[in-house]
């Protein structure tokens, strides 16, 4: 069993899902929001295909609403249509708290087959040309931090190129982009559901506009293209407007054929020195 499959465990429990977060996926103390997208995707396509529906996530919209922490986990998803090409449902992820629950994060999703949606390509956007991995700057290399002595940190192999880590020294560009490389650090490769945490697993893009602090997503919505070829996926986040301690983040992941597999828009909050 991978890292990854373990922290995915879930087991049937009433009308949802029961599993258990830890601190090996989290920033601090919170648990990493692509995990638990990861998570919320895995408990849906159970779901799915149990009711004879579709397992491969292709749409994730999701809204935040209280950081995730070690501990027990609930996942409740209701498919709310399933047809013969896709499938839709909705889902919330919550945690004990006190006599009580809070929840952590609602998305809609949407499933389907993605080999369904491989070929032909009409349209689409290739990879940037960045440095080798061998020749990119490990993120276990940067200046102890928060971040860089993180549980979630320790989950994976992530190269940053050069050109786009000036924030890493305090020296940040200003042009609202970072790029490289990544894979889990236990060797294993990531299928379709994997995708929505590496979504979400690259420092915020808001580090190379100077901001500081936890960059909580106030709003996720992501698009899976495909199952990823072994090997390297190569990242690309760029913001296009930042304003008023809110700012859009894009991410786009290519395989290791040069395919695009996944892209995402979210919105977060972000500090921003004076």
């Amino acid at each position: 069993m991978t890292e990854l499959t373990d922290a995915l465990r879930l087991e049937e429990s009433g009308t949802g899902w029961a599993g258990t977060l830890t601190n090996d996926w989290a920033i601090g103390d919170a648990v990493n929001g692509g995990l638990l997208m990861s998570l919320a995707a895995t408990a849906v396509a159970r779901s799915s295909t149990a009711a004879g529906g579709h397992a491969d996530p292709l749409t994730f919209s999701g809204v935040f609403l209280s950081p995730g922490a070690a501990g027990p986990v609930r996942v409740e998803p209701q498919i709310l249509r399933s047809g013969r090409s896709m499938t839709t449902a909705q889902v919330s992820v919550s945690q004990p708290a006190g006599d009580g629950s809070v929840e952590r994060m609602r998305a809609l999703l949407t499933l389907g087959d993605l080999t369904r949606y491989a070929d032909p390509v009409q349209k689409t956007v290739a990879a940037p040309e960045i440095p080798p991995p061998e020749h990119c700057v490990s993120a276990r290399d940067a200046p102890p931090s928060t971040l860089t002595e993180s549980g979630f940190l320790k989950r994976f192999d992530a190269r940053m190129d050069p050109a786009t880590i000036g924030w890493a020294a305090g020296e940040p560009s200003g042009n609202g982009e970072l790029r490289g490389w990544l894979r889990l650090a236990d060797g294993a490769d990531l299928d379709a559901i994997g995708l929505l945490l590496v979504l979400d697993a690259f420092p915020p893009v808001s580090f190379d506009l100077g901001s500081v602090g936890w960059v909580p997503t106030v709003e996720f919505t992501g698009y899976v293209r495909g199952v990823p070829a072994p090997g390297w996926l190569q990242l690309r986040l760029h913001t296009e407007h930042a304003a008023g301690g809110l700012l859009n983040e894009d991410c786009q992941v290519w395989d290791s054929s040069g395919r695009l597999v996944a892209h995402s828009r979210q919105l977060a909050s972000a500090r921003f020195p004076a």
